[in-house]
């Protein structure tokens, strides 16, 4: 994590205490939360990470800022104090009140922290591990990006420990959902699939890009349930998140998976273009500037 962090509307050195014991998103998880790429000094796709977490915050009752242009503002500051230029940036909503361990009143009904870190360095591909029921697609909550964060943090550190990158995880029916913080896509020919929401993945905003944004000439981009099996006899299999952009995957559970055709190729041409079309739009706004969003 780099130096400064914004804590509700001042920036502040990461090493302060901000948060109290009693607040009572911190002690359950209670909040909401996204990350996003700064690219030449642009938080990318700011408006799509804002509009998720918002409905996110209202499924689960999290109170939520009203003013996403104030919002962008003192994020474009943090990122001028870090020089974070080129980096990651995590934005949460943390609910202050509610429950039996409701601490003192802090005059606010939610928190909001934000900090921005290194890009990681990402290899030429991913190593993928499978884990059944890891996702539980009935759930009245599935799909929301919430700050209780714990399982997937313990699945991928396991994996890890075993030598893989990611794990692959699959819902109670046996069905392809996502991995522990990426988006999974088979290429099968010129039909490019990623499971649908109902398989209980988050709807990230790259996965939205490919499959609303951009177009790739002779690809279709679709949703589609999809099982082990299909990974398996896919042309190409890859991930998406905000950190990896396309990243291809390279063996699942030890084996190679294909790495056929060019889909991800062509998406990842015309991602590049349309972050840079974006980046170019927004690049010209200042922290003290107000920009509206759509």
């Amino acid at each position: 994590m780099h130096r400064f962090i914004l804590h509700n509307d001042e920036i502040r050195e990461a090493s302060e205490a901000v948060f109290s014991a009693g607040q009572t998103g911190l002690l359950s998880g209670w909040g909401v939360f996204s990350t996003l790429r700064v690219i030449e000094g642009v938080p990318f796709a700011f408006e799509k990470h804002w509009a998720r977490m918002q409905g996110d915050a209202r499924a689960l009752r999290v109170p939520f800022p009203s003013d996403p242009d104030a919002i962008r503002s003192r994020l474009l500051e943090l990122v001028e104090r870090n020089a974070a230029f080129d980096a990651v940036m995590r934005i949460a909503v943390v609910r202050n009140r509610g429950g039996l361990w409701q601490g003192p009143e802090t005059g606010r009904d939610y928190d909001i922290v934000a900090m921005t870190t290194a890009q990681p360095v990402h290899h030429r591909g991913v190593q993928l591990a499978l884990r059944a029921n890891a996702r539980h697609a009935a759930g009245p909550f599935h799909g929301t990006k919430m700050l209780a964060w714990a399982v997937n943090a313990a699945l991928f550190e396991g994996v890890q420990i075993e030598g893989f990158d990611e794990a692959i995880l699959l819902n109670e029916r046996g069905e392809v959902a996502e991995c522990t913080s990426a988006n999974v896509f088979a290429a099968c020919g010129n039909r490019v699939r990623t499971p649908p929401l109902e398989s209980g993945c988050l709807p990230g905003v790259t996965r939205e890009i490919l499959l609303h944004e951009i177009a790739a000439e002779g690809f279709a981009v679709e949703e589609k349930t999809l099982y082990p099996g299909d990974l398996d006899a896919a042309d190409e299999v890859f991930i998406t998140s905000t950190t990896r952009a396309l990243l291809p995957v390279l063996e699942i559970e030890g084996k190679s998976m294909a790495q056929r055709g060019d889909a991800r190729r062509a998406l990842q041409r015309e991602f590049d273009l349309y972050t840079g079309r974006y980046v170019a739009l927004h690049k010209g706004t200042r922290s003290t500037d107000r920009l509206t969003l759509s």
